[in-house]
C-alpha cells in the first residue's frame, strides 16, 4: 500500500464527519480485526480463485478492501454499477486503485434491459409500487450480480449484525442458498469499531457518509436518516417493508 500522508483522506477528522462523531476504538476491536483478518485468509485458503469480494463500496466493504489488502491476499474485488448510483461512490472506484493498487471489476445492467424497463414503467418506477422497485433492483442489481458470482464458489460481504433486525443473525460464514458461500468477515463489528478501523487506518471512504447516509444505494432510493432511525431506513424510505433488495435474501 501507497504512502497515505498527502491523500484527501488522510487529513485530520472534523468533529461533524462520521469518523469524529462515530470512531470509538474498543478494547475487542483489535481481537476483532485479527479475527476478520483470519476469516478472510482462511476464506482465500479454502476457495482460492473462486472468492471475490463483493463491494458495495459503502465503509463496510471499504474496511474489508483494505483488510483484504492488508492481509495482502489475492482476492478479486467487484462492485455493480446500477446507472443510478452517487457520484461519490462511483469515486471509490479509482480511489480503491490509487491506495491499494487494486483493479476493481465493474458489472452493469444490461442497457437493453434498463431502456425497456424504463421505456415501460418510467423512470420514477421505483416509487411507484413495491413490487416495480423490486423489479428495478432486478434488472440493475440482481441480474448483473449473478454475472459476478457466475463460477464462484464464496463472496465476501460487508454484512453486520447491527445494521438491521433482519440482518442480525448474519454468520462470519454460511451458506447463500445458491450453492455458495457467503463470508461476512466483519459481522459482529460495531458501528463506533468500523469508523474507529477508518480512523486508524485512513481508508477512504464515502463522503455521503459524512451526511448521515450510513446505507448508501442508488441515489433516488437513498437519504439521509434522523437520529434514532435504524441504519437502513434511508433506503427506499416510503416503503413500510424490510428494507433489502434481494441481493442478501436467505436462501
Amino acid at each position: 500500500m501507497s504512502d497515505v500522508s498527502s491523500l484527501p483522506w488522510a487529513a485530520a477528522p472534523a468533529a461533524g464527519n462520521a469518523i469524529g462523531l462515530y470512531a470509538k476504538w474498543s478494547p475487542a476491536l483489535d481481537g476483532k480485526v485479527e479475527a476478520a483478518l483470519q476469516r478472510l485468509r482462511d476464506a482465500h485458503a479454502e476457495h482460492g480463485a473462486g472468492l471475490v469480494q463483493s463491494s458495495s463500496l459503502g465503509v463496510e466493504d471499504m474496511v474489508i478492501t483494505d483488510l483484504i489488502a492488508r492481509a495482502q491476499l489475492p482476492v478479486d474485488i467487484a462492485t455493480l454499477d446500477t446507472g443510478k448510483l452517487h457520484a461519490e461512490t462511483l469515486a471509490l472506484i479509482p480511489a480503491i486503485g490509487e491506495r491499494y493498487g487494486r483493479t476493481v471489476a465493474v458489472f452493469k445492467p444490461v442497457a437493453e434491459a434498463v431502456i425497456t424497463f424504463v421505456k415501460r414503467e418510467g423512470e420514477d418506477a421505483m416509487y411507484k409500487s413495491i413490487d416495480l422497485r423490486k423489479a428495478c433492483c432486478g434488472v440493475r442489481k440482481m441480474e448483473p450480480l449473478g454475472r459476478m458470482l457466475a463460477g464462484r464458489t464464496a463472496w465476501i460481504t460487508g454484512l453486520r449484525r447491527e445494521q438491521s433486525g433482519a440482518r442480525g443473525d448474519v454468520g462470519f460464514d454460511e451458506n447463500d442458498g445458491q450453492g455458495r458461500r457467503k463470508i461476512s468477515p466483519i459481522a459482529d463489528w460495531t458501528w463506533a469499531e468500523v469508523w474507529a478501523y477508518v480512523e486508524k487506518y485512513a481508508v477512504p471512504y464515502n463522503p455521503l457518509h459524512d451526511q448521515f447516509m450510513p446505507s448508501i444505494g442508488c441515489a433516488p432510493c437513498t437519504r439521509a436518516i434522523a437520529v434514532g432511525e435504524d441504519f437502513r431506513a434511508g433506503r427506499w424510505w416510503w416503503e413500510d417493508s424490510s428494507k433489502e433488495c434481494g441481493l442478501h435474501a436467505k436462501g
